[in-house]
């Protein structure tokens, strides 16, 4: 009897416990090492809270697949607890009826005054908060190594016309000016910076986020489109097609002295142990100083069958946001904790100065979202964007003002 009565007493706890914990199933594609390293991180703090975590991890295609997983799932009325999904997107899901709201967890942690508002408004539906952010890295950097600067008596760029001469003194002293990865992706990672640059927030805001038909088709946009082809005599004939951790590696390795990507390539410095503010630099595109171009993970949350599901849920989108993962995650990552008032005292040069500028970037109205990395418009508008952006790089052909025409016909694309 002692026995049995010791049985069913172990069976009630463990029931009450199934009670309070749930499931917590995450769709992402954090495989790398650090990226991993992180998910690990929050793991952990989850299942400190009595849950158990499910692993969906789709590596590849940055993030492709694991769309491709996500729609499966989802049509199959079987979604995972939360997905890693981001910009217009999470709007997209919304539209569908299938994310859930997370709005108590928000307002109980006061997520409004944590986030800047361009941030929070990407992460609602219909005003209410639908997904969590992650992280922001910011695109609009420019990485030099400073050696060849100095070897060709050039100075860091602050302005386009900077760049240019600065370019110049690098192609007469036998010094590559700029290492350049021939991708649609990448080509338009370099062509927003260059609008940015070339037309300030405002412009770039009206062009690229609210396709703006007026502002592609006008003169800044033509002379974006131009400063933009410059830059192309000033990269290698092997360039095309040519991935961007390779492109940074150039740099690195001091055989080429410039490069337009975003923070995520200050990873590949730091591996090769190289110092930030000493080995290579770490700057604003010239012409964007005050501003912010950034692109943000985060994961949206769908809608579960029963409360322990639900409770999971948001104990996830509390740990998430928490400073604890914010710092561990962004460490690993490279890119910067969204949540405001973070102490950056472990973060390197390049993420204190990157958290600065993003606070003062959203102070001034100055956070833009990334066209290029998928946080302004809808997937095919970026694709058709891509495409215009790409065969006007290639095609020496065709003039900055008819690319301009194809902008504001690919910026009609649904």
């Amino acid at each position: 009897m002692q026995v049995l009565r010791t049985t069913l007493c172990a069976a009630a706890m463990a029931a009450a416990f199934t009670a309070h914990a749930a499931e917590v199933e995450v769709l992402h594609w954090w495989t790398s090492g650090g990226e991993a390293k992180a998910a690990a991180e929050l793991k952990k703090m989850l299942e400190a809270k009595g849950h158990k975590w499910k692993d969906f991890a789709v590596a590849g295609g940055a993030g492709e697949n694991a769309m491709t997983a996500l729609k499966t799932r989802v049509v199959s009325g079987n979604p995972p607890t939360a997905a890693q999904i981001k910009g217009p997107a999470i709007q997209e899901w919304g539209e569908e009826g299938v994310l859930a709201s997370i709005d108590d967890v928000a307002k109980k942690e006061g997520w409004d005054k944590l986030l800047p508002p361009v941030v929070a408004n990407v992460m609602k539906y219909k005003g209410s908060y639908v997904a969590v952010p992650v992280n922001v890295h910011r695109v609009n950097w420019l990485w030099v190594n400073p050696e060849l600067l100095k070897k060709a008596k050039a100075k860091v760029p602050t302005t386009l016309d900077e760049f240019f001469a600065t370019a110049e003194a690098l192609k007469k002293a036998g010094v590559q000016p700029v290492a350049y990865g021939g991708q649609p992706w990448q080509d338009a990672t370099v062509f927003e910076s260059v609008v940015l640059g070339v037309g300030g927030v405002d412009f770039y805001r009206k062009s690229l986020v609210q396709l703006d038909q007026n502002s592609l088709k006008s003169p800044t946009m033509v002379k974006a489109l131009e400063t933009f082809k410059r830059i192309k005599p000033y990269t290698d004939k092997n360039a095309p097609g040519r991935e961007w951790n390779l492109a940074t590696a150039m740099v690195i390795n001091g055989k080429a002295a410039m490069q337009f990507m975003g923070d995520w390539a200050k990873g590949e410095f730091l591996a090769a142990g190289k110092v930030p503010g000493k080995d290579f630099l770490c700057v604003a595109v010239p012409g964007t100083a005050t501003a912010f171009t950034f692109n943000i993970d985060s994961f949206a949350m769908f809608k579960l069958p029963n409360k322990d599901a639900e409770k999971g849920e948001k104990d996830f989108a509390s740990a998430v946001m928490s400073p604890q993962f914010q710092e561990v995650f962004n460490l690993n990552k490279g890119s910067i904790p969204v949540r405001a008032g973070m102490n950056m005292a472990k973060f390197d040069a390049c993420g204190q100065q990157s958290a600065k500028d993003f606070a003062a970037a959203s102070q001034k109205s100055a956070l833009v979202p990334s066209m290029a990395h998928g946080m302004a418009v809808h997937s095919a508008t970026q694709g058709a964007i891509y495409d215009v952006v790409s065969q006007f790089w290639n095609d020496d052909r065709m003039s900055a003002r008819q690319a301009a025409d194809k902008l504001a016909a690919a910026a009609k694309v649904r």
